[in-house]
């Protein structure tokens, strides 16, 4: 098959939509022939280069605050284009809407929806956008929810059939996982992986840390526009020698990172599934989530913890301390290649 993956970015950049599309791309690319466009807001990525046997087209774009990622070179070489599957990503970005002027067989779409923008703005924004959102899916063959939360906030937020909402989960490479071993460290370390935006919440870990013992550090893996305000935070609270910031961390390094974590904290807004929670508990490590969006399809008190929404500092502090260093069980994990199989289905059915 001659598939065709629109998304707002790819490898180098980062974030869960260009996670998942590299990951089910390469794994496509053993056995059909698979194209990506995606966007590039610096202009400074190759325009078109191929890894690990994808085609990878890139076209500039305009990206306020990594952004919309509206790209018109992009919308005109879809109207251009034609390939067996078209499968478009991220109801939040514009090249999903794009995708669908791309001739083909089959019209997938990954939503990636979890229904609110990052900022009021973009909110705003957003329910402008509902009409053209709705287009897309009126068009697709069908859709793919990451989670339940998100096939139920589809079917509530434009009426969709539910026989035309496939549910298959994120996947990690399990393989990844299966040596890791944790250090004795001497001191205990909690640790948040992700964009660095204000919906994620980590200034609520920055703000519990002087409630927790002094020996405990916060590793924060990620870039992004709130990095500066966490920065100012932590040094207004007087810990920021209890904090480490890394971005663009080898795969290597970043795994390390979450097995010797004693904790792995999420406690964002909204989520539509997060594969960094997925990691983090294939890693043995336990997690706090807050008890919002899909993140709370990870709670079941035993692995994974949950913390109502808004976040109380005193109450995650006393939950941190029960939680920190606790053991983790056999949690059911997808792996990628069980998600490409079962879009492969899709896409020939």
């Amino acid at each position: 098959m001659r598939i065709l993956q629109v998304c707002p970015g790819y490898f180098p950049a980062i974030g869960g939509v260009e996670q998942h599309v590299s990951n089910i791309s390469e794994r496509l690319a053993r056995e059909h022939q698979v194209t990506v466009f995606a966007t590039d807001p610096s202009g400074k990525l190759p325009k078109e280069e191929e890894i690990s046997g994808v085609l990878v087209r890139r076209f500039k774009s305009f990206s306020p605050n990594n952004a919309y990622h509206i790209s018109l070179q992009m919308r005109l070489e879809l109207r251009r284009s034609e390939f067996d599957i078209v499968h478009g990503h991220s109801y939040h970005a514009l090249p999903l809407c794009f995708s669908r002027y791309a001739k083909r067989s089959k019209f997938i779409v990954t939503a990636h929806y979890h229904g609110h923008g990052h900022t009021l703005v973009r909110d705003f924004l957003l329910n402008l956008y509902k009409p053209f959102g709705r287009k897309v899916f009126q068009e697709a063959d069908k859709i793919i929810a990451v989670s339940n939360f998100e096939k139920s906030l589809l079917i509530e937020d434009f009426q969709i059939p539910e026989a035309k909402i496939e549910v298959i989960p994120n996947g990690i490479a399990c393989h990844e996982f299966t040596s890791l071993k944790k250090e004795d460290k001497g001191y205990k370390t909690i640790l948040y992986t992700g964009r660095l935006e204000g919906y994620k919440g980590v200034q609520h870990v920055v703000r519990v840390l002087p409630l927790l013992a002094e020996s405990t550090c916060l590793q924060i893996v990620g870039q992004g526009p709130y990095k500066k305000k966490l920065s100012k935070l932590a040094t207004e609270l007087g810990v920021g020698n209890r904090i480490e910031f890394y971005q663009d961390l080898p795969r290597e390094e970043l795994l390390h990172r979450y097995a010797n974590a004693d904790l792995f904290i999420m406690p964002s807004k909204h989520e539509a599934f997060s594969i960094a929670v997925a990691e983090a508990l294939a890693a043995k490590t336990p997690c706090i989530v807050a008890n919002t969006s899909a993140l709370r399809e990870w709670v079941d008190n035993e692995n994974c913890f949950g913390t109502d929404y808004p976040i109380e500092i005193k109450e995650l502090a006393e939950l941190i301390d029960k939680v920190m260093g606790k053991k983790v069980g056999e949690v059911r994990l997808w792996d990628w290649e069980e998600v490409v199989a079962e879009l492969v289905k899709i896409y020939e059915a």
